[in-house]
């Protein structure tokens, strides 16, 4: 990959932050890959479950533009560990209470700790990639394969014992609190105090920001109401037990581990949005097949509709921070933050019209918001990307930009 840093004191940090990325989003993957076990364990109907992700995603959705407008102004590093505590905390408590109360606010603490984290460690990629797509791609991998990983993980813990055994699944969570602490580390030793890119010219495009964010929201809406319930859809569309409903998660979450490497390597191709357009298309297609074809071939649908949401997942992000180059830490906070959060708003609804109906009633609009998000792409212009600061003569290294930690 042309554009990955050669310079082992560059490509550390990313693949350090690219590591605690996946151990705090794999919490955002264990609320839906938790459903099932608290439908089993506790008789939660759809729109009681759903609720759970609504309480990790309402509190997210409010905060995460908040510590993104806090970040554009003051460097927050100490947020990246703490935050990393945090998500985990809240999971591994949330199956030890009976009360749904009690749940609910867990969850939500959960969800404070991820708002937390995004739009700092995007505003970290970002420096630390000197703006390279293909590092922005790894960076978004890493959260990707903590998706991937949740799914296997929950299964493995909570089958074994039940939902008491949830306190184990803060184990990634202090992973990650290290993995960020050496981030930080590796940013302060010599050599690496500044890869940054610098703002671009022309300052920022808010129209055009506002329409991806629109684009943002379509795809968020969509993944976070299919991953809610799959793993319940696929046991009824497969006729399978709970292992045919975590291999379902499990394929979502990993394709779109691979559509994310795939979206870098396209937009080294081809212009950033004309791969977005092309991408929601094509998901337009998937989903539709994810919602009517029943048997095994629906494990393809869903492979192919992970991809093509998440191929223009790293790539909205460098879009966004491209359309807001004063505000890296507010795009951050949108782009990568709400694409997987403000998704569980709509969660409730969904599962209130699965109660009144069924499953795949409920899940069939959810067709038409890519169509929607295509829509919109088709009017977002190429931003000329950031522009790199040169390195200084003898040291090798670059001025360091405004923000820099």
């Amino acid at each position: 990959m042309k554009d990955v840093p050669r310079n082992p004191s560059r490509t550390a940090p990313v693949l350090l932050l690219s590591l605690s990325h996946g151990c705090v989003d794999l919490y955002q993957g264990a609320v839906a890959a938790l459903v099932p076990f608290f439908v089993a364990e506790r008789a939660y109907t759809y729109a009681a479950a759903s609720g759970l992700v609504l309480a990790a995603s309402l509190l997210s959705s409010v905060a995460q533009p908040l510590f993104g407008a806090l970040t554009d102004r003051w460097p927050l590093p100490w947020l990246l560990p703490v935050s990393s505590l945090l998500g985990g905390v809240g999971i591994a408590l949330s199956g030890l209470s009976g009360s749904y109360a009690l749940t609910l606010a867990l969850m939500a603490v959960s969800g404070l700790g991820v708002a937390a984290y995004h739009p700092e460690s995007a505003r970290v990629a970002r420096l630390v990639s000197r703006g390279r797509h293909t590092s922005m791609g790894w960076f978004s991998f890493g959260g990707n394969l903590g998706f991937a990983a949740a799914p296997l993980l929950v299964a493995g813990v909570v089958a074994a014992g039940g939902l008491r055994l949830t306190p184990l699944l803060v184990l990634p969570a202090l992973a990650g609190s290290v993995l960020c602490l050496m981030v930080l580390r590796a940013k302060a030793a010599p050599g690496t105090g500044a890869p940054g890119a610098g703002p671009l010219a022309g300052g920022d495009d808010r129209r055009s920001f506002v329409k991806l964010s629109l684009a943002v929201v379509c795809r968020s809406v969509t993944f976070v109401g299919i991953s809610t319930f799959l793993s319940l859809y696929a046991q009824q569309r497969t006729g399978g037990g709970t292992t045919a409903g975590t291999a379902a998660l499990f394929t979502l979450y990993l394709g779109g581990a691979a559509g994310t490497v795939l979206g870098g390597r396209l937009a080294g191709r081809w212009d950033r949005v004309t791969v977005v357009r092309w991408s929601y298309l094509l998901t337009v297609v998937a989903v539709a097949g994810l919602v009517f074809v029943p048997g095994p071939a629906l494990y393809v649908c869903v492979a192919l509709t992970s991809a093509g949401l998440y191929v223009p997942f790293s790539l909205q992000v460098t879009l966004g921070q491209d359309y807001l180059p004063s505000r890296v830490g507010t795009a951050g906070g949108v782009t990568l933050g709400l694409t997987v959060s403000v998704g569980g708003l709509a969660g409730p609804l969904i599962g209130a019209v699965a109660d009144a109906t069924s499953l795949r009633t409920a899940l069939t609009p959810l067709i038409a918001l890519p169509a929607l998000a295509w829509l919109v792409c088709r009017t977002l212009p190429e931003p000329a990307g950031p522009r790199h600061l040169p390195a200084t003569p003898h040291t090798g290294r670059t001025p360091t930009p405004a923000g820099e930690v």
